[in-house]
């Protein structure tokens, strides 16, 4: 027999990712819903993020994304999502993988998930969810979608706004 063990905090971990996969790919198909806004710190240096090259001066660890008004294009894929925000009236694409992904909240109905560090090796295991047959895709097609509908790239977009989570975390 093996000595290895399972490891059960990884399934956890691949599980709880799963939570903020299927909300996104909610979202993405639907909109935000009522108050839903969601507040994503993730690690700016984990491999396949991609985020301009100054937003990674100003975060080199991590970065919180606020998704709620002013986002455009959300796509997500198995193992990452991908949107387009505006940081100083510039439209930037994000692309984040889940793995990077150390703080999820919600703070419209008071749920929030803190994620342990991920080694890329790990992030393998993280479990995809079922194909939705490009479902995710198919609503980026058509516009991006949020609590105001009439929102979009032609409207003077507001500064992007990176916040701490503190209130959001256990202590």
């Amino acid at each position: 027999m093996s000595r290895e063990q399972l490891r059960y905090d990884l399934m956890v971990e691949s599980a709880l990712r799963g939570v903020v996969r299927e909300a996104l790919t909610q979202v993405a198909e639907r909109g935000l819903p009522g108050n839903h806004h969601f507040y994503l710190t993730f690690r700016t240096g984990y491999p396949g993020v991609s985020i301009p090259d100054y937003l990674s001066a100003q975060y080199p660890n991590e970065m919180t994304i606020v998704l709620q008004f002013q986002y455009y294009g959300l796509e997500v894929h198995d193992d990452r999502f991908e949107v387009t925000l505006s940081f100083n009236n510039v439209h930037e694409r994000l692309v984040i993988p889940f793995a990077a992904i150390s703080t999820f909240a919600d703070p419209s109905v008071n749920f929030a998930l803190q994620f342990q560090p991920m080694i890329p090796a790990e992030s393998a295991e993280v479990a995809p969810l079922p194909s939705r047959a490009g479902s995710a895709d198919k609503g980026a097609e058509k516009g991006e979608k949020s609590d105001d509908k009439s929102a979009g790239p032609a409207e003077e977009p507001k500064r992007g706004e990176v916040v701490a989570l503190d209130a959001f975390r256990k202590k």
